[in-house]
């Protein structure tokens, strides 16, 4: 989800549908990937896949069923206006407050995340420090940089956009002739896949969040209803192929017994990234995942904290003078880098609930809108997501179960692979 809500708000230069598909997909794509592999080895790869495929589906519809609903209003609308108009104060506060804390908590695991993937990085120097330590020096860093200007985290996010994309390709180029097939349809451990789906479709729920820029794209197009759904389709499908080859290379690579131990020493990234670099005979290829990695959290990061800046700084009322920005950036960092000290290996639990909260406004609420619109506008001749009412009511159902199934693995009344 993870990760960069501000990537369309200046848009492209020319309005080309490559350029929409990019920022859909950028939205899409950030550090919440490393949780994948992770949740998904107690199905492994094949209902891994089933399940990516069902939830991009969903979030692919419940996507369209906002942009139909945004389409009833002047380009430029916030995702804000739409509900207040549509659906009332209360879901305002509501949608309100689930973005809020989606944002909260996606800061404090990438501090989590940040803090770990840091220490594995300076272990391999020889360099030692406590994770919570890590993480501390990776979020004020980070947080000085957001705190100096937006046009800051635009430039340092571009260049880790680029460098991340480069990393990435290098690293899973490399693993993909590594890989050993039998790994993946062959797996070792128990025979029991399937039950293991339910507890981790919050995890595939938070890989697909790129909501808050469907009004910017209608902003950025207008009401070309045409050239948005394809920017749509076409962004989160690329996101999907990404996380197809990020399964492929990890679960490849790393057994499934090998997952037992990532998970027992808290399946954070630097864990994670550390298996997979044990697995390969590279040097420079590890270096170059290490990397991949350390651009993944700090881009995600910068992306998400300049939201929660953003939306608190209008929230408080606070101005964009030095003073301001400090007020502002105490409030947004103070809370989530506290959190990672006394919680360093939080990482895969706060992906969980920034799901759980994301099933109100990536989900729950879009299908509200669309129905709420169909009933204000029954005779609009404007773009219809197909299916009709049937189609509300499956991704309605759909963030509802996620959201039980969230609830009840944390009970342990779901299996949890481990």
């Amino acid at each position: 989800m993870t990760n960069h809500m501000n990537a369309a708000k200046n848009g492209p230069k020319s309005k080309s549908l490559i350029g929409g598909a990019m920022i859909i997909a950028g939205t899409t794509v950030g550090a919440g990937m490393f949780s994948l592999p992770v949740v998904g080895a107690g199905m492994w790869f094949s209902y891994s896949m089933i399940m990516l495929v069902g939830i991009w589906f969903c979030m692919l519809m419940s996507g369209l069923l906002l942009l139909e609903a945004n389409l009833h209003f002047e380009p430029g609308a916030s995702f804000d206006t739409l509900t207040r108009d549509t659906l009332g104060q209360f879901w305002r506060i509501v949608n309100g407050l689930s973005i809020a804390f989606v944002l909260y908590i996606l800061t404090y695991a990438y501090i989590s995340g940040g803090g770990s993937i840091v220490n594995h990085s300076l272990q391999a120097i020889g360099i030692a420090l406590p994770q919570s330590i890590a993480g501390l020096v990776f979020a004020v860093v980070l947080a000085l940089i957001v705190l100096t200007s937006t046009k800051a985290v635009d430039r340092i996010t571009t260049i880790m956009l680029g460098g991340m994309v480069i990393t990435f390709f290098l690293a899973t180029g490399n693993l993909l002739i590594e890989i050993e097939p039998s790994r993946l349809f062959e797996p070792d451990g128990e025979p029991r896949y399937l039950p293991y789906m339910l507890a981790a479709l919050p995890f595939g729920l938070a890989s697909f969040g790129y909501h808050g820029n469907v009004p910017s794209l209608v902003k950025y197009y207008g009401k070309d209803a045409k050239t948005i759904v394809k920017a749509l389709v076409l962004g989160t499908s690329i996101a999907l192929v990404i996380y197809t080859c990020w399964l492929v290379v990890t679960m490849g690579n790393i057994s499934r017994g090998m997952f037992s131990e990532v998970i027992a020493q808290g399946g954070n990234m630097g864990v994670l990234v550390g298996a997979l670099s044990e697995s390969i005979s590279s040097e420079n290829l590890s270096r170059v995942l290490t990397l991949f990695a350390n651009l993944a959290v700090a881009s995600s990061f910068l992306g998400v904290t300049l939201g929660l800046f953003d939306y608190l700084a209008d929230l408080f009322g606070f101005d964009d003078s030095r003073i301001g920005r400090l007020k502002t950036a105490s409030v947004t960092f103070i809370p989530p880098t506290l959190l990672g000290l006394l919680f360093p290996n939080g990482f895969l639990m706060a992906i969980g609930f920034a799901a759980l909260a994301a099933t109100i406004w990536a989900v729950i609420v879009p299908a509200l809108l669309a129905y709420k619109t169909r009933q204000l506008y029954p005779d609009s001749q404007g773009f219809k997501v197909p299916g009709g009412n049937a189609l509300i009511v499956i991704v309605v159902m759909f963030g509802a179960l996620t959201a039980i199934c969230h609830l009840l693995a944390m009970a342990d009344i779901l299996p949890v692979y481990k």
